[in-house]
């Protein structure tokens, strides 16, 4: 096939060399070669300009990295400041969940008496709600965390009492049924 080719190219040559461009179109071309301008150059205005534009977002992405790292460490865990009193908080919280459970079972028999123990509970979550608050910014994190441990200590110790006075009120009323 590649000897068909040039066989062909060969023998049709004077054919091709007939339709070539005029001289005066190559003139033509060369005049406009001539006349373009060189490239332009980045003027030292517009490389100010972007290096200020480019220097003003890293100043902004910094700043923001900064801003979102020290809000970040604003979250100090129990943990973080005492590992017994951690240890504490986390079994006391379970016994809590564990009572409070109980307590919501008692809850349909005793609904008035039920509302009374679940203020008292609500009152003291809220103070330790407080507190986990304040730990982040006080200067004194072991006292707050000791109050923060002490807190579920008295939520245990409150409701380990109510449902002893459910219990109480149970018996007594199956003592009166009879």
């Amino acid at each position: 096939m590649n000897n068909r080719l040039e066989t062909f190219v060969k023998d049709n040559r004077k054919a091709f060399d007939v339709m070539e461009p005029s001289a005066a179109l190559w003139a033509k071309i060369e005049k406009q070669l001539d006349e373009q301008k060189p490239a332009k150059q980045v003027k030292p205005k517009r490389l100010y300009l972007w290096m200020s534009t480019a220097a003003a977002i890293v100043v902004v992405f910094g700043l923001v990295w900064l801003y979102k790292g020290r809000t970040q460490n604003n979250d100090v865990e129990i943990a973080d400041v005492n590992a017994a009193a951690a240890k504490k908080e986390i079994q006391f919280t379970s016994l809590i969940t564990e009572k409070r459970d109980s307590l919501a079972i008692f809850a349909s028999t005793n609904p008035d008496l039920y509302k009374k123990f679940t203020a008292d509970l609500k009152k003291l979550d809220e103070d330790y709600e407080r507190l986990k608050a304040e730990l982040p910014n006080t200067p004194n994190q072991v006292f707050v965390v000791k109050a923060m441990v002490k807190n579920r200590e008295l939520q245990l110790n409150l409701l380990k009492q109510q449902l002893s006075i459910i219990n109480q009120v149970d018996d007594y009323k199956k003592v009166n049924q009879i």
